[in-house]
Formats: structure tokens, sequence, C-alpha cells
């Protein structure tokens, strides 16, 4: 983080999924899981566009540190503005770590009956909500 006498740089970020604005606001640091592992950000940061795989973000506002389990989406940064793009973003606070470990576990569930044969069901939508749930967990463990 760079500092010149006491002073934060900041960057404008908006962290945004299809239902609405997770986060929207300043922010001093960013870190986003990328494709092909995290992405630190800080004001200044080069202009970049990544894709994003289901992950932990961190966001450091007000010298506080936030974190979100998110699904996969896209994030660009330019000229101290931060977009993230989401499928799903949810406080570590918010998150119900009980309805988490049943969604996995009935994800689970499904993916063996899609082993056992049973056809109509849909592999990959199972494997990406065993992802999510398995994502919620690990991210309210964090706290």
């Amino acid at each position: 983080m760079s500092t010149q006498e006491g002073v934060v740089r900041t960057f404008d970020l908006s962290l945004v999924t299809p239902e609405g604005a997770a986060f929207e606001g300043e922010a001093e640091m960013l870190i986003v899981p990328g494709a092909s592992g995290e992405i630190g950000v800080l004001a200044r940061h080069a202009p970049l566009v990544a894709m994003l795989k289901a992950g932990e973000i961190r966001v450091k506002s007000e010298g506080e540190w936030q974190a979100f389990a998110a699904g996969p989406g896209y994030f660009k940064v330019q000229q101290d503005r931060a977009l993230v793009l989401v499928d799903d973003a949810l406080r570590a606070e918010e998150i119900d770590v009980d309805e988490a470990r049943r969604e996995a576990e009935e994800a689970r569930a499904l993916l063996e009956r899609a082993d056992a044969g049973e056809e109509g069901i849909d592999r990959w939508q199972i494997e990406q909500r065993l992802r999510h749930a398995e994502n919620k967990i690990a991210v309210a463990g964090r706290d």
C-alpha cells in the first residue's frame, strides 16, 4: 500500500452480481481469485482484464478487511477503478455454514446418483453447486 505522509491511496471498486452490488466504494486493496492464482490490486494498478474462478474475494476498505464467497466471473482494472463481475458474492459473516454443508451433501448425493447411471441429472450444474457450497464453507471458516 502506497502512503505519503499518512495518506493511503484508494481506488473505486464495484463488486457486482446479477442481483446488484455486493460492494461499492473506495478500497485500499483488493484480492481476487484469478484463474491462475490470486491477483492483488492497489491504487494505480496497471490496466488488467482477467477471468476469475470461484473463491474468496477480499476487500480492504477504511482499514478493515471484508471477505466474500464468490462465484466465477470477470475482473477489470483501469485508471484507479476496478470492476468485479461475478455470478454470486456473499459476505463471510452472512454465510449459513449449516445450510452450505446441507447444499454440499445434497450435491454429492446427486453426483453419486449420476455416477450410478441415473439419467436426467445435469452433472456440470451439480458440480458447480458443490464447488459453490464448499467455497462458502471455506470462506466462512476464515472468520
